[in-house]
């Protein structure tokens, strides 16, 4: 007896630390087991990552080094419901399983940690006392070498590749443009198992957060999370550390980060998706030319488009009007002005950008907005971000904030990748944080690389929110594109964007066939529901998305070499639905519409780089 005694005192002084615990997702497809630091976790039987390990430490604190697991507890079932103004769908519901899982180090410094465990992913979030400062996160992803992935290199504005890789190092095409060994950005797709996915990233950064990334320079095979800067985490909770799990259905369809997120506390029926022209991308310093804006009004209202984007340089408004002038103007076209603002970066010194000081300060903030709300502008596109620290993430923030006070929605460019905000703030109408079509104006390397990286894209960076591409480039700018006509048409449907910026020339779209523009003038830009039918990143994607009772469906071919394409529509319950095809002609730059049927399956054929759209009849 005196034996069992002592054991017990000795168990109860050192806690849970050889205590393993289990468990499984709503559905069962997802187990997890928590040992220690450390939790495996499977989908199906199939080990999607060996380890994913946690721990901080903070100024005062190391609260990754000796941990002992002093208790667990919860098994709380969480479940949510929720609508949404933009996005891959209009209802959102989820249902997880947590667990809390207390954390001391030897010095008597507690630390919790939640998990929480989603049909899709999972999820774990750190908890401190309010106000302590972290240094490190020491969250980690074990993912071997021989493991697929489509990882980015990080860089400040987030716009670079996801080429395929089967290691963790370094390689002059996946450091492109700007070498940064070990420095990963999210989101980051890996295929542990064939057809088992895990996508890495983020969800529901608040004031006093700082953003975070990934980093393996000490371990080619372990992907540790690293601050932008020391955070004190808002209220002492972390952001979520997320993976979806699954299928690359599950991967596309998931709306774990905004699951995870702070629900709108604002009434947002004043908020209106649609589709913009913008003149920016045909003409780079065409903002400032009154004329030449009132062309892309017309065509917005040609087309039956509710916005234009009038881009940087609008202060210096040229021949024939300024910007009140062209206000009236679009007032009268019954379109709606969104305008572009700096966010105060002088990236080139002196001549940066205009306007460029205007967002910065809070009283000059202020003064811009109600001024904007005052003429009737809709919205705001800010641009150029600088690193996303505690300081940069709360200057976002106030920005939304801000700007759904005076009724604006808010695009932003250059800058940090979507991490729930969409749901926080309904205003958030899009972010860039993508190397998109405005590329063919900055380099060559578009031309050559856009079909594979378009096939890639909705694997990994449109997954995690909205995506300002600008897709829809039918005539060069000043690199030339060579997918063709089909792929073009497919981006605006395949990429989602609660402001959907279409950007070449109005005589461009009007010399295109009659049933594409009639196309495109209808084009939703927020969804009621997203499938994905089929695809591999890189190689092809075909995704269905539902407004209004009526599927749209997009696909591309990423290849430079023609396929057909093969998908089942059984899915969207349209039985045997009629469609209108567009698809690849005889020529790149050439469509063949048609009317078809669907049976339950399709096969459409493709050029290389090409694509095609079917609108539900």
């Amino acid at each position: 007896m005196k034996a069992v005694k002592i054991v017990a005192i000795i168990a109860s002084i050192i806690g849970l630390v050889s205590c393993k615990t289990e468990f499984s997702s709503p559905d069962g497809r997802l187990k997890v087991s928590v040992e220690g630091q450390d939790i495996l976790v499977k989908y199906q039987g199939t080990t999607v990552f060996q380890q994913i390990h946690v721990g901080l430490v903070t100024e005062d604190a190391d609260l990754n080094s000796d941990l002992v697991l002093k208790k667990v507890y919860g098994k709380n079932k969480v479940t949510d419901d929720y609508g949404m103004v933009t996005g891959k769908r209009s209802r959102c519901h989820n249902e997880a399983i947590e667990w809390t899982y207390k954390y001391m180090n030897p010095a008597g410094d507690m630390m919790d940690v939640i998990l929480r465990l989603y049909n899709d992913g999972i999820a774990l979030r750190y908890v401190l006392p309010d106000g302590t400062v972290v240094t490190d996160d020491c969250t980690a992803y074990s993912i071997p070498d021989g493991v697929k992935r489509w990882i980015s290199p990080l860089k400040t504005d987030y716009e670079s590749f996801f080429p395929l890789a089967t290691d963790g190092g370094p390689t002059k095409e996946r450091m492109w443009p700007r070498p940064a060994p070990g420095a990963w950005a999210f989101p980051a797709l890996a295929e542990p198992s064939e057809g088992v996915f895990a996508l890495i990233s983020e969800a529901d950064l608040r004031h006093g957060d700082s953003a975070a990334s990934l980093d393996n320079s000490a371990d080619s095979e372990t992907y540790k999370l690293k601050l932008t800067g020391p955070t004190a985490f808002h209220g002492g909770e972390s952001p979520w550390r997320v993976a979806i799990i699954g299928s690359l259905s599950d991967i596309v369809e998931s709306t774990l980060i905004t699951d995870l997120s702070t629900p709108a506390e604002f009434d947002a029926d004043w908020v209106e998706p649609g589709v913009s022209s913008w003149v920016y991308w045909a003409y780079n310093h065409g903002s400032k030319d009154f004329q030449l804006d009132k062309s892309f009004i017309d065509l917005a209202a040609d087309l039956g488009w509710p916005y234009c984007l009038i881009d940087w340089e609008w202060p210096e408004m040229e021949n024939g009007g300024d910007i009140t002038d062209l206000l009236a103007y679009a007032r009268e076209k019954g379109v709606k002005i969104n305008l572009w603002y700096n966010s105060g970066t002088s990236w080139i010194g002196e001549g940066a950008p205009q306007p460029q000081d205007r967002l910065l300060e809070p009283e000059r903030r202020e003064q811009e907005l109600s001024w904007l709300e005052g003429l009737g502008v809709s919205g705001i596109k800010v641009d150029f971000f600088l690193p996303d620290n505690a300081e940069m993430v709360d200057y976002y923030l106030d920005i939304l904030e801000d700007a759904a006070r005076h009724h604006l929605m808010v695009d932003f460019h250059g800058c940090t990748i979507p991490r729930g905000w969409q749901r926080t703030w309904p205003n958030m109408m899009s972010m860039e944080s993508v190397y998109g079509a405005e590329m063919y104006n900055n380099g060559p390397v578009m031309t050559t690389r856009a079909a594979v990286h378009n096939a890639t894209l909705p694997f990994t960076r449109n997954v995690v929110g909205p995506m300002d591409y600008t897709p829809g480039t039918f005539s060069d700018s000043q690199h030339p594109h060579i997918t063709t006509y089909a792929h073009e048409l497919a981006l605006p449907i395949l990429f989602e964007s609660g402001l959907l910026h279409m950007p070449d020339r109005p005589d461009i779209y009007a010399g295109l066939p009659g049933e594409v523009r009639e196309l495109l003038s209808g084009l939703p830009s927020a969804w009621d529901d997203t499938m994905l039918l089929a695809g591999y990143p890189g190689e092809y994607a075909v995704i269905a998305r539902k407004k209004a009772g009526k599927w749209y469906i997009a696909g591309i071919n990423g290849l430079d070499e023609e396929r057909d394409i093969e998908f089942e529509t059984g899915r969207l319950g349209v039985g045997n639905a009629s469609f209108r095809l567009f698809a690849d002609g005889e020529e790149d730059r050439v469509f063949r519409i048609a009317d078809i049927e669907s049976d339950g399956t399709l096969k459409i054929h493709c050029r290389a780089r090409g694509g095609f759209v079917l609108g539900q009849k």
